[in-house]
Order: C-alpha cells, then structure tokens, then sequence
C-alpha cells in the first residue's frame, strides 16, 4: 500500500470512529487486511472493498453508505446492538430480499439511532439480514404502526 493511500484509509477510520462510534474504523477497515480503493477522478474515495467484499461506500456528503460486508465487520466489531434494527420473524425473508422494513415490524431498535442514520437489520436471533438508511428515529420505529422505518438498500440472501 502506497503513502497516500494509508493515509486515506486513516482518515476513512477516523470518519467510521466517528459516524459508528469507537472501535468502527479497526472494524471496518482493519490493518492486517488487503484493502482497495475505487477512487473518483477528483481522487476522493468512492467504495472500499475489504478482502475483496464491498464494505462502504463514501459519499459526497462524507458518510459511509454500509454493504452487507460492512454490516456484519461493523456487527462483529462494536458492542452490544449499536445502529441496529431488530424485526420479528414474519419480515426475515422479505428484508433478506432486499425489502424495506416497516416500523410495524420493528421489534427493537438502537435508542441512539436518528433518521437517516445506516443501521443493520438484523432478526430475532440477532443474524445479520440486511443494510439501510433509517427513515424514522428510534422513538418513532417503536411508536408508529405505519411507516417505513428503513429503506433497505442491500439484502444479506439467504446465506446467513
């Protein structure tokens, strides 16, 4: 790995420790693995690939869009269920599938997760089913009956 491009997966780190919280960077970007850059023509990073899995996307707005590789790093890296939505059984196969969850659905949720935060969707048993952007805070998954509470951008399949 070149001088720029450490110093570009540091500052991606830095940016992970702060949109995930502590321990997000090491999670997601680990320093013992091969990782690639695409980079735009502007040289700004665009998607990070861990061992050769799609973990972020780094958009123009400076946040990370997670893949399902980075869902299970950012699962397997932080504690407890940090950023992550929880439904009932009845939704497993359709988020799998890539489909939105439904506030209705929502069984538990992240308190600190606010609308537009990337969370993981995960079932009862706590496996990985899907990533996304919250479209309602925390309060309002457990509260609404209707609503979408997360678009999914990205379904984990059925190899979970």
């Amino acid at each position: 790995m070149t001088e720029a491009n450490a110093t570009g997966l540091t500052d991606l780190r830095v940016v992970a420790d702060y949109q995930f919280g502590a321990g997000a960077g090491d999670a997601l970007f680990p320093t013992d693995a091969a990782i690639e850059l695409s980079r735009s023509r502007s040289g700004r990073p665009r998607q990070v690939y861990v061992e050769g899995d799609r973990v972020t996307s780094y958009g123009t707005d400076g946040r990370f869009t997670l893949g399902v590789a980075g869902g299970r790093r950012l699962r397997e890296g932080l504690d407890g269920d940090a950023y992550v939505v929880r439904v009932g059984d009845e939704s497993v196969p359709f988020v799998r599938d890539g489909k939105n969850v439904f506030a209705k659905f929502v069984t538990d949720v992240d308190p600190d997760v606010r609308s537009s935060d990337e969370v993981c969707v995960v079932g009862p048993e706590g496996n990985l089913l899907g990533v996304g952007r919250a479209e309602l805070s925390a309060d309002a998954m457990l509260d609404f009956e209707t609503g979408m509470a997360v678009r999914v951008r990205e379904g984990a399949g059925s190899d979970e």
